[in-house]
């Protein structure tokens, strides 16, 4: 993205307590277009003789002020299309495609599981556990908590609906009867767990939702 051509004399001027002179010319002209950025930021990105930006987290914490990094966008998105692909399962059970349903809500399951403990359980260990029960009283940690423990509940729920109903791996008196109930409950839940899992992000990498 081309910044674009600024007058010379506005470079060097004063935008509110940052002024534009504190740094080098291809700075100067991204303080002025961007007056609200501190100086000390943009110094420590790199343009190039056109004034493009090497890297999208300026722009990204500019505009969208989200300092969330590319890994966690991309697990906010998988999320969200899982839990449509649930409710696209679900609508395939109603229209009688059980063979399909099936196949759509354990490739789910399993997608999601993969998440679980390739990012979600390392992030959470991390950066949570430490604080906890200590922390528990700040937002930050309280919704992180309750997503981690609420979704843990609902991907094994989904684990043994796939195990009971789709297998032959558990004994008969350890399987299912009411399907649909298991069902509508886990679709819930995992919805539930959704909405948690972006208010998680929200006060994680959104900071102007939130104040400390």
């Amino acid at each position: 993205m081309t910044l674009g051509v600024v007058a010379p004399t506005i470079l060097g001027g004063v935008y509110g307590r940052h002024r534009c002179s504190t740094l080098a010319p291809p700075f100067q002209l991204a303080e002025c277009i961007l007056p609200t950025v501190p100086c000390d930021f943009l110094s420590k990105h790199v343009f190039n003789a056109d004034g493009n930006l090497r890297g999208g987290n300026l722009l990204r914490e500019a505009f969208f002020e989200t300092a969330a990094p590319r890994a966690a966008d991309f697990v906010l998105v998988l999320e969200i299309a899982m839990g449509i692909g649930l409710l696209i399962g679900a609508r395939l059970a109603r229209k009688g495609r059980f063979r399909q349903h099936a196949w759509c809500q354990s490739a789910i399951v399993v997608l999601n599981l993969a998440v679980v403990v390739v990012m979600m359980i390392p992030s959470f260990r991390v950066h949570v556990l430490p604080r906890v029960p200590a922390k528990l009283a700040k937002a930050y940690y309280a919704l992180a908590t309750a997503h981690a423990a609420i979704g843990t509940v609902t991907e094994l729920a989904g684990l043994y609906i796939l195990l009971s109903a789709g297998t032959s791996v558990l004994p008969e008196k350890f399987r299912i009867t009411e399907h649909k109930t298991w069902m509508r409950t886990v679709l819930v839940l995992w919805w539930v767990v959704l909405l948690l899992g972006l208010a998680t992000y929200a006060r994680w990498y959104v900071p102007h939702l939130f104040r400390k």
